[in-house]
């Protein structure tokens, strides 16, 4: 089974454009999601984070999301750190999850695919890429955030131009070009290489 990698800047579309790949019946590992399922549910994970940021980093046993983001936007060793924790358990549910899997191919979408070393393993990596104005208006509309806020998470991610170079395919989510029509031609590649 192929492992492919989706990823992309914050606002770029890699929800909607995994949205359409699931719809061809493709099995979605999503990332950000397990992480903050993984970052609750695991013990050892969990220890880790208070054992770095505190005790203040759960309230009433789930995850102060925004005491975290405080600490790991605003300094990017903690970030590091953080995700020195997180990935270690994230890769090892991926494994776990990839067992479980009958689609022709998986997807693991992940904002952070080459900064945090998961490309590593994966058969193919998808960008999906939107222009920088358009991903900071979906993001604040999308979480009520200041643009501020959205430019300190776009500074820790790798800019396209970097991700384009390890990417196997790009599709351009820009609201003008058609995104099932990109998807169904990576797909049909995908399942015909399978």
């Amino acid at each position: 089974m192929l492992k492919i990698g989706l990823t992309g800047g914050i606002g770029s579309g890699k929800t909607t454009v995994a949205e359409v790949f699931a719809q061809l019946g493709i099995a979605i590992y999503l990332s950000d999601d397990r992480a903050k399922a993984l970052m609750v549910s695991d013990e050892e994970l969990k220890s880790d984070i208070i054992s770095l940021f505190g005790e203040e980093s759960y309230d009433v046993g789930q995850l102060n999301r925004p005491f975290i983001a405080s600490k790991v936007f605003s300094d990017k060793k903690e970030l590091e750190k953080l995700n020195a924790l997180v990935h270690p358990a994230l890769k090892k549910d991926f494994d776990l999850w990839c067992n479980e899997q009958t689609s022709p191919y998986v997807l693991k979408e992940a904002a952070i695919l080459f900064e945090s070393g998961a490309n590593k393993g994966l058969d193919k990596v998808i960008l999906v890429e939107a222009p920088k104005e358009m991903r900071l208006s979906r993001v604040m509309n999308r979480d009520s955030v200041s643009s501020d806020s959205v430019l300190a998470r776009m500074e820790v991610q790798w800019s396209d131009e970097r991700k384009k170079l390890l990417s196997d395919y790009v599709i351009l989510n820009d609201d003008k070009c058609s995104v099932l029509e990109q998807v169904l031609k990576i797909h049909n590649e995908l399942v015909s290489n399978d």
